[in-house]
């Protein structure tokens, strides 16, 4: 199978909306690298990437962040 690394990154990508559109309750990185099978770092990154594109959001509680999938995501794709 000849798969590109851009490919790679933009299953990773959907696969993390799609994670987080199934926890409205926020999931922190180490959970999202957990299910998705990818790095904690690589998770991290796509995170950043979708926080810019305004597709997530992080919040801090005391020592943990978690990260939601904005409630208007789905306008942003068009």
């Amino acid at each position: 199978m000849n798969i590109k690394i851009d490919d790679n990154g933009e299953k990773l990508k959907k696969k993390l909306v799609s994670i987080l559109k199934d926890h409205p309750e926020g999931l922190t990185i180490q959970e999202l690298s957990r299910l998705t099978g990818a790095y904690r770092q690589t998770v991290r990154s796509y995170l950043q990437w979708l926080q810019g594109a305004g597709i997530v959001y992080q919040r801090r509680i005391g020592a943990v962040s978690l990260n939601y999938l904005k409630k208007d995501w789905e306008r942003l794709k068009k």
